[in-house]
């Protein structure tokens, strides 16, 4: 019988993202399982990244756990958000998540809107695109 190979995490922080998602849950007013992170429709570019506190995973959730932070990925938000590098950044006049996303195909002027295509079935396994090709 063959064992199931682990599956990829659909995001990945890095060392400034996850200190601020750490951050956050420890401020949070009531307890959190995590940060959700999603998308819907909107904006001038047609969608939007959404983040809020989850009280708790659903039952379809994917988690991703990385340098001690816990990110909840909606299960509508899988595919596009397949690949994405999550970051925070400081500078002289914001502070912000950034989605270094490779589904994301162009953004509008003011940076509060995305445009996304869904990732193709072979790039949560990049070892078989790569065979195939």
């Amino acid at each position: 019988m063959t064992e199931a190979r682990p599956r990829p995490a659909v995001m990945k922080l890095t060392d400034a993202a996850a200190a601020r998602v750490r951050a956050l849950m420890e401020r949070s007013n009531k307890p959190a399982a995590g940060l959700r992170v999603g998308i819907k429709n909107g904006g001038c570019a047609g969608m939007e990244y959404t983040m809020e506190f989850a009280e708790e995973a659903g039952r379809f959730d994917e988690i991703v756990e990385d340098k001690g932070a816990r990110v909840i990925i909606d299960p509508k938000a899988i595919l596009y958000l397949l690949g994405t590098e999550m970051d925070y950044r400081i500078d002289k006049m914001s502070a912000q998540f950034v989605f270094n996303n490779p589904n994301q195909t162009s953004a509008c002027g003011c940076g509060e809107s995305v445009a996304i295509t869904p990732a193709k079935a072979d790039a949560a396994n990049p070892e078989a695109a790569a065979a195939s090709a």
